[in-house]
Parts: structure tokens; C-alpha cells; sequence
């Protein structure tokens, strides 16, 4: 059972407005319930403070990193999704499939295809943090939901992670007959990493005139992990409008993409993700860098409005939209970074979920 009344989401669906960002148009889904300006969802906040006042350890390992990942989400199916397993080697690599799609009408065919591609900082994450998600995106865009279990760094720096995720939507490309997509009709998504592999996997898809993709869904994604300058980025702390009670807890929120001022990438954990002397700039590793976003598939972006890397998630679509690709964004107010691994606890992953199926049963 929900967390939540239902009516609140029902009333986030309803509740938007429009503003001009960066010379943008950014549609913002408000708080059903928490009208001032610069305030926590109040189910958000309670989740905050839990992790505000239990701190981080000092130069935690990776596997302690991992474990502060993810959350328990809940399942919000009303009919029931067949769910299948593979296992491929591509180039080495073992990548596993989770295929989800609803049972009825049984031998449906010609149904939308959307891979997903879990978040986690490259090197955490599982397929399962996002597997009621994934379910839900099934049967709401009465679609088949592919959720890649790729590489890991520090284990499999890039570019492993990377190149499973292209290989995989090949081979689901290849096969989509078999899985009953039409592979016409096919999107990719994915949150924070899994944003930055989808729009990395974007560029690579239009540069090698492959044309696989018809979508991307970037949710909270980092597309840049370098400190390096453009006209149109400029991260200031002033942009995020924060109330004098929720301050310290915002701001706690707001490292995650921070430039800093040496020639380090503001992710730090990107450190453990590239491990060759790779350059920054490089739009397989920032693609908010491309020299050019013209011809990339249609996109949606949302992001969270206590989130450090909210800036360069809504550039990236004004750099989208500006290159002639049919863009939208969407600005989630009073939640953070990792927000739509709560389904079922705040109604914010829900309107999302129901934004992207929308998005993909009309593709």
C-alpha cells in the first residue's frame, strides 16, 4: 500500500506551472501540500533529516558506498507483469536483462520498447532498486521494459559500462520481434549515471547513424563531469531558492555536482569511474559537451529542485531544444537527488512514471 494519499498525486498532475530559466520553459510540478517557496515535500524532509542526521562516513569504501544506495520501494502494479531473465556476454562482459511486460493480451505484439539503466555513480545501483519502477512503466505504457544489469566500476571502469548499454539496446534492437516491440518504436532511460549512459548511448546511436532510439527519459542526470565553462552553464548556489528553516538541509543536498575550482571532476566518485586519464570534455563521458545535440532523439528531462545537478540537467535541455530536438522539462519541487527510487512514498515518483509512460505509448 502507498505511503501517500492518492489524491495527492492526482492533484501534482494537475498542479503545474511555467517558468523561463536560462532563456528555457521549464514545466514545474508543485507540492500537492506545502505551498511556501523553498520548502521539503514534507514526506521528503523526513527522509532528509534521517540521512542529514545520521551523516556520512569518512572516506567510505565502495562497497559502503554501494550499500548507502537505493531505496525500498514499493509495488504499484494492478495487473500482473511476466517477468524473464537473460544473460549475454558482450565483448566479456556478463550483462544481464530483466524483461517485464504485462501478461494480458497474451502473444501481444508491435508494443513499445524502453530500456532502463539503473543510477548508482558508475560503480552502485542494482536492477532491482528499480525494478518496481520499471514494473509500473510496464503496464502504465503497456509497453516491454528492458532493465540492464551492466559493469560496475572500479571493477569495470569505462568505457565497460558504457559499451553494455549500447550492446544491449543492439541486441534488443536485433531481436525486438522476439520480445513483441516494434523496433520502431523503441526509447531508452535512466537516472543519474543511468541519464548520463542513456544520453551518452543518444549521441553514440545518432553519430553512428545507427537510429535505434526514438526517446530518452534523463532523470536527474549528470551530463557533465568536467568543470569546463560554456556560455550557457553557470552553477550558482543563489539559483536554488531555499527557505530559512530547510536551509542547512538543502544545502547538504547541493555537493553533488558543485564545480570546484581545480581541473578535478565535480563528481568526485568519477575518479573511480575513469581510470585511464580519460578526457572530461569527451561527450561519451559529458555529454553536455557534444559540439553539436542536433538530431538526437525526442527527449524528456526531469529533475529535482534540491539537487545539485539540477542546473546542468535543465541546460542540457535548453541545449537540446535550442538544436531543433523535440525536448521537455520537468522541475520536481521539494524533493532531491534519487527521489524516484521512492515509489510509493512520494507522489513525485509516481507523476514521473506516469509522465514517461504518456511519453513512450506515443511513440
Amino acid at each position: 500500500m502507498i505511503r501517500y494519499e492518492q489524491s495527492l498525486a492526482k492533484a501534482m498532475h494537475e498542479d503545474t506551472s511555467t517558468i523561463n530559466v536560462y532563456g528555457v520553459e521549464i514545466q514545474v510540478k508543485h507540492i500537492p501540500d506545502e505551498p511556501r517557496p523553498g520548502c521539503f515535500d514534507p514526506r521528503e524532509f523526513e527522509f532528509v533529516k534521517q540521512a542529514f542526521e545520521a551523516g556520512e562516513p569518512k572516506e567510505p569504501t565502495v562497497q559502503e558506498m554501494r550499500d548507502r544506495m537505493g531505496f525500498p520501494n514499493l509495488n504499484m502494479n494492478t495487473v500482473e507483469i511476466h517477468t524473464r531473465y537473460e544473460e549475454h556476454n558482450f565483448d566479456g562482459n556478463t550483462v544481464g536483462i530483466w524483461i517485464y511486460r504485462p501478461r494480458k493480451p497474451e502473444g501481444r505484439t508491435g508494443r513499445p520498447g524502453f530500456i532502463y539503466l539503473h543510477g548508482g555513480g558508475w560503480i552502485g545501483g542494482t536492477t532491482y532498486t528499480v525494478e518496481n519502477p520499471c514494473k509500473l512503466l510496464a503496464e502504465l505504457a503497456d509497453c516491454v521494459v528492458f532493465n540492464i544489469d551492466y559493469s560496475l566500476a572500479p571493477e569495470k571502469p569505462y568505457p565497460n559500462g558504457l559499451n553494455d548499454c549500447f550492446s544491449a539496446l543492439e541486441y534488443i534492437y536485433a531481436n525486438a520481434e522476439k520480445f513483441g516491440v516494434d523496433k520502431n518504436r523503441i526509447g531508452m532511460g535512466g537516472d543519474s549515471a543511468g541519464g548520463n549512459l542513456t544520453a551518452a548511448c543518444a549521441i553514440r546511436d545518432r553519430d553512428e547513424g545507427t537510429n535505434m532510439l526514438k526517446y530518452q527519459a534523463l532523470i536527474y542526470p549528470a551530463v557533465t563531469l568536467s568543470n569546463t565553462k560554456i556560455p550557457e552553464y553557470e552553477w550558482k548556489l543563489e539559483d536554488f531558492e531555499m527557505s530559512p528553516g530547510h536551509r542547512a538541509y538543502i544545502e547538504s543536498g547541493l555537493l553533488l555536482g558543485r564545480p570546484n575550482d581545480d581541473d578535478k571532476s565535480p563528481l568526485e566518485i568519477a575518479g573511480l569511474y575513469l581510470q585511464h586519464g580519460e578526457n572530461l570534455d569527451d561527450p561519451a563521458i559529458s555529454p553536455l559537451l557534444a559540439k553539436s545535440h542536433a538530431g538526437l532523439c525526442k527527449a524528456l528531462i526531469a529533475v529535482a529542485e534540491f539537487d545539485g545537478l539540477r542546473i546542468q540537467g535543465e541546460v542540457y535541455g535548453k541545449l537540446m531544444r535550442n538544436a531543433g530536438v523535440d525536448t521537455r522539462i520537468i522541475r520536481y519541487k521539494g524533493v532531491v537527488h534519487a527521489f524516484f527510487d521512492k515509489l510509493g512514498y512520494l507522489p513525485q515518483a509516481e507523476d514521473l512514471v506516469w509522465e514517461m509512460a504518456n511519453d513512450i505509448k506515443n511513440l
